[in-house]
């Protein structure tokens, strides 16, 4: 698989601006940085975006997360490994991610409520907005991730 373009950072730097600052203030916000984590991974993988995932994984996997519960992240509904915070998000990830197929279902976000104060209702569902984002334009121009092979200790 070949990029389709290299240099759209530059070619729409305002918006990419736009993007980082959305980025920086995700990270200021209320919201854990793990459960942020989880978040733009498992996005990633309903999207197929390998470029993602392996950045999430990787700044995952140095902020401390656990590699298990990464590896074992595709299939959360079946492992003990998250807590009923991290599968309210995750099954909320998942609902915004499909949305065409989801229509954002009432109980997903009854969960939410229920594990989230409602600032953090806004910015879960921020982030969640933000990672779709970025795997339509990395999975658009088929970015290339680092070929670097990284051992998990």
């Amino acid at each position: 698989m070949s990029p389709r373009m290299t240099d759209y950072f530059k070619r729409a730097e305002p918006a990419f601006k736009t993007m980082f600052s959305l980025e920086a203030a995700i990270k200021a916000s209320p919201l854990d940085a793990t459960l942020v984590h989880l978040v733009k991974i498992r996005a990633s993988q309903i999207n197929g975006c390998a470029y993602c995932i392996h950045m999430h994984v990787g700044e995952a996997l140095k902020d401390g997360e656990d590699a298990m519960r990464l590896h074992l992240l595709a299939g959360w509904r079946d492992s003990s490994f998250y807590s009923p915070r991290e599968r309210a998000a995750l099954a909320w990830t998942e609902a915004l991610t499909l949305v065409a197929e989801t229509h954002a279902p009432d109980a997903d976000w009854a969960a939410v409520e229920a594990a989230f104060t409602p600032d953090e209702q806004a910015w879960l569902t921020v982030a969640i907005g933000a990672i779709n984002v970025w795997n339509r334009v990395q999975v658009g121009f088929r970015a290339q991730h680092p070929t670097e092979q990284r051992h998990a200790a």
